[in-house]
């Protein structure tokens, strides 16, 4: 009994490793070998498909409603397209408060 259990299994393993063998025989993707890269078996029979270049301004529309924009401003007599105005002077900086009765004792490391 033993005997055929003995060979029942390792039947079911050589099964197993065909099984495997011939899966990853069967896959076809890219593999590296020596330092190469090879395609798949199939690479002939890949359908490739292929699309037309697109415009090489991919914001055309964009553009255009900006354009558009800026007629319709100059037109309408609207605020005329440019920079911003400037911005107003900071204000200057405020005086130091008054040193406090004993601050000439303590003297700051870093000023």
């Amino acid at each position: 009994m033993r005997d055929t259990q003995a060979t029942s299994n390792l039947l079911q393993r050589a099964l197993f490793g065909l099984g495997a063998a011939s899966l990853l025989g069967l896959t076809g993707c890219q593999s590296t070998v020596g330092g190469q890269t090879l395609p798949s078996p199939f690479y002939l029979r890949d359908d490739v498909q292929y699309h037309q270049p697109g415009p090489e301004f991919k914001l055309a529309k964009e553009a255009a409603a900006q354009k558009a924009f800026q007629e319709d401003q100059a037109a309408s007599g609207g605020p005329a397209p440019g920079p911003a105005a400037p911005l107003p002077p900071a204000p200057a900086p405020a005086a130091p408060p008054p040193a406090a009765a004993g601050a000439s004792l303590f003297t700051p490391r870093y000023q």
